[in-house]
């Protein structure tokens, strides 16, 4: 049976969020690293037609964006994408959305801070020693923001929001006048097939309209306050996203496929001299945004999967409204830093970790569109839009391959626990 607002938020306190703070919190989640990386490996991929791909997703955004929005205000609750899959298809499917986005967001941070990492190198020197050290000193620090709560968390996000719109726009202003048409041709030197595999990639990129929806219940009017602040972000989102892109394209040209810090190319093209120190700072600005932010969401999730017994309970503290999640904002911490010692230990590239981590992401959108079809009111915009995103994430799902093998396993590891979990409660009843 669906459950109303009420019942799936048992909390009675008041969020402290504003629709500002809620902003800052989507923007840090979508644009986030993917900015001063993917332009790069997207055009590497489908040359100027990754341009397209970008176009595809900042479409695809408005009704995504507006689909979990739609559900945050309906269901405010800290298990967020999790909720409304329990709410729509039943507890089973509900543990596997909550892990693929739980364990998504450990498997995705070493990527995050190692994409930021790299800036500081290339700026301070010190290769691969300064990559590890900025990664783990990111972590720490989005730990300890979280860790004092949501409203530090909040303002701080605010500030990392301003900082970055304003570094980005300076990037594409100044790099404006070296701008060459002539740099579209060839258009699809790939063959337009290759848009797909890109939209895959660039699915890092918009991962995240679903991040905020598990702090739905700390904002103070969720019904009015999480749908402005998702249209809020959807605009700074789009439009930045495609200036930058479409910047790297027309002024980096064939060398937008190779650049391994586009946005520092495009500073250096339009202020001249060395600019790494400023491109350093909006990459570190950049990530803490978005790790702020998963580490935020991924907490309280962890928290609600305990709680419903997706996971141990002894994660279940700090899954209402006003409480902070300490317990699995550790696990979380932990288990990212266990993931950057594994990678470094591997030798493993970004990019399979941006695809693993997407896969997950996927998944997750395709099951919570799902339960949005089944839960927002029918005829109704939300559910309009929530059909619009169903369709484009089942292309996305055939464009990421056999990258869903990863999430598959992740399903297969939920449902056993929950078989176990069962056992052994059955035997403690015995």
């Amino acid at each position: 049976m669906t459950r109303t607002s009420s019942e799936s938020n048992p909390s009675t306190q008041a969020g402290q969020l504003t629709v500002l703070q809620g902003a800052a919190l989507y923007v840090g989640a979508v644009l986030g690293t993917g900015v001063i990386a993917l332009p790069s490996l997207a055009a590497e991929v489908a040359g100027p037609a990754s341009l397209l791909a970008w176009l595809g997703l900042v479409v695809l955004s408005v009704p995504l964006a507006a689909t979990f929005a739609a559900l945050g205000a309906r269901y405010p609750d800290a298990g967020g994408v999790s909720t409304y899959v329990r709410n729509a298809f039943g507890p089973r499917v509900a543990a596997v959305v909550g892990w693929c986005f739980y364990f998504a967001v450990p498997a995705g941070a070493p990527a995050a801070a190692m994409f930021g990492g790299a800036y500081v190198a290339a700026a301070l020197g010190g290769g691969q020693t300064t990559v590890v050290i900025t990664a783990a000193a990111l972590m720490l620090t989005v730990t300890t923001a979280n860790a004092f709560g949501i409203t530090v968390s909040g303002r701080l996000q605010l500030v990392l929001a301003a900082l970055l719109v304003a570094l980005l726009l300076a990037a594409v202003v100044a790099s404006a006048p070296h701008a060459r048409l002539a740099n579209l041709h060839p258009f699809a030197p790939h063959g337009w097939l290759a848009i797909g595999p890109a939209a895959a990639l660039l699915v890092w990129s918009f991962a995240g309209w679903e991040a905020i929806t598990h702090l739905a219940a700390e904002f103070r009017r969720p019904a009015r306050d999480l749908p402005l602040a998702a249209g809020i972000a959807v605009a700074i989102v789009g439009v930045l996203y495609m200036a930058v892109a479409v910047a790297s394209v027309l002024v980096l040209g064939p060398a937008a496929g190779t650049a391994s810090a586009p946005l520092a190319e495009l500073l250096a093209r339009g202020l001249g001299g060395n600019v790494q120190i400023l491109a350093a700072a909006a990459a570190l600005l950049l990530t803490l945004g978005t790790m702020n932010a998963y580490f935020a969401g991924a907490a309280k999730l962890g928290a609600a999967l305990g709680r419903d017994g997706a996971l141990p309970a002894w994660l279940a503290h700090g899954s209402l409204a006003g409480d902070v999640p300490r317990r699995s904002l550790a696990v979380v911490a932990t288990l990212a830093i266990a993931s950057l010692v594994v990678v470094l230990l591997a030798g493993v590239g970004a990019k399979p970790l941006v695809l693993l981590t997407t896969g997950s992401f996927v998944t997750v959108y395709a099951l919570g569109t799902a339960a949005a079809v089944r839960l927002l009111p029918r005829g109704s915009w939300a559910w309009r839009c929530a059909w619009v995103a169903l369709v484009a994430v089942a292309g996305l799902c055939v464009a990421t391959g056999w990258y869903l093998l990863w999430p598959l396993a992740v399903t297969g590891c939920a449902l056993l626990y929950l078989r176990l979990r069962g056992r052994a409660t059955e035997a403690g009843a015995a």
